[in-house]
């Protein structure tokens, strides 16, 4: 940008100068006007490719809708300020339905046909552990946006794989810290079948002990499944005092307005992560008001303390989110892509002219796993060798939904 403005501002000069000598010589008479030299425009470089693949439709279609806003919003702000050194930024982003296998076949179009230096995406833990032998075959460094810790880990057969959302691992230790210092124990779950869901149902389990928590009932969801009455009447019949819901926003929602027709009403209701938009409050109504669960800090981007590191990030992103697609609109899910791709954008930085595409895909990997310290919407990040998505502790916020509108538990 500062060479544009240079160069601009030069050629304004110049121009200035060559009219006020062709006047002169207009009012002399006696030289044939300079001619007006031609001006060569600066040639535009090769841009920057980056495949995302989001679930722009189907039953995560919250998640990836705003993932792909933000994907766009990324791309026109470092276009408008001249590119990354020179080069456009393109993003080709392709709807994955929410299908693992078409995830796949994107990925493979992505890598073979587009030739993008790097993925974002999935949207989803279950699509993301589908294309990780795809990315790790090619040798593509990918950003995922889902949640699951197994996208990750075992990090030594995760080698092209990082990604940006809290995983159960963040979370679940949230809900259960909050759940034994309110001497509630018997506990119920509820989760989808998909990736997410079994990696949160297996964590609640395996972590109920340390925390002093029996888990009375255990019960299960299809993403198709328009009804859990089923599955809530069993879980009502074993008196929980609180339930755990692992999902995202649809079903969910369906989950609390089932406990709502079954007049479950003393039993605490938890969410996961999987829910902080607002989707998921205007698809479950009253029926989640008291709702409760863990998440970034993003939903209560104003209250942050002024000396939280992540403080600026956090308004900055709403506030430019929210200049396009109006107040209220901002979700974690936004957030992860913006993380995610300025991973990307920061590596294509210090990248050199002139590698071959598999270099040039190979320098971003090693770019992002020696990027350091990384300010994020999500959380402050370092990201290693060891470790592909960073994240310590003080990274989340509880939540509950008052009145349609989520508010930090302080």
């Amino acid at each position: 940008m500062k060479k544009y403005l240079m160069w601009a501002l030069t050629l304004t000069l110049v121009l200035s100068l060559l009219a006020i000598g062709g006047i002169g010589c207009e009012e002399e008479g006696e030289e044939e006007p300079t001619p007006t030299p031609e001006v060569t425009a600066t040639p535009v470089k090769e841009a920057y490719k980056v495949g995302a693949i989001l679930d722009l439709s189907g039953p995560c279609s919250n998640l990836g809708i705003p993932e792909e806003r933000t994907a766009e919003m990324m791309a026109d702000q470092v276009n408008a300020a001249g590119g990354i050194n020179g080069h456009p930024l393109e993003v080709i982003i392709y709807d994955t339905e929410g299908d693992s296998t078409k995830s796949v076949t994107l990925v493979t179009k992505l890598i073979e046909e587009d030739e993008v230096l790097a993925i974002i995406g999935p949207s989803r833990s279950g699509s993301s552990g589908a294309v990780i032998d795809t990315v790790t075959t090619s040798e593509i460094p990918i950003v995922s946006l889902a949640a699951a810790r197994s996208i990750v880990v075992p990090v030594e057969e995760r080698y092209w794989v990082f990604k940006t959302p809290q995983t159960e691992y963040e979370i679940i230790p949230e809900i259960y810290t909050y759940l034994q210092s309110a001497d509630i124990t018997d506990v119920a779950i509820i989760s989808d079948t998909g990736g997410f869901g079994v990696a949160g149902r297996t964590l609640c389990n395996d972590l109920a002990d340390d925390y002093g928590i029996t888990i009375v009932d255990d019960q299960t969801f299809a993403d198709a499944d328009t009804s859990m009455i089923s599955q809530m009447t069993h879980i009502k019949g074993e008196n929980p005092q609180a339930v755990v819901c692992w999902s995202t926003d649809k079903g969910s929602a369906i989950v609390a307005q089932d406990m709502k027709t079954l007049q479950m009403d003393d039993v605490l209701l938890f969410m996961s992560h999987g829910v902080a938009n607002k989707a998921f409050v205007q698809a479950g109504g009253e029926a989640v008001e008291g709702v409760i669960i863990p998440a970034g800090k993003l939903l209560a981007a104003d209250e942050v303390p002024a000396d939280d590191p992540q403080k600026e990030v956090l308004v900055s992103y709403r506030d430019d989110y929210e200049a396009i697609y109006g107040a209220g609109s901002i979700d974690t899910f936004g957030g992860h892509c913006y993380d995610g791709l300025s991973w990307v954008i920061m590596a294509l930085e210090e990248m050199p002219e002139g590698l071959t595409l598999a270099d040039a895909r190979a320098f971003i990997r090693d770019a992002i796993e020696d990027m350091g310290t990384f300010i994020g919407t999500g959380g402050v990040y370092n990201i290693t060798a060891e470790d592909h998505l960073g994240l310590g502790t003080g990274n989340v916020y509880m939540y509950e939904i008052v009145n349609g509108e989520w508010v930090w538990f302080k």
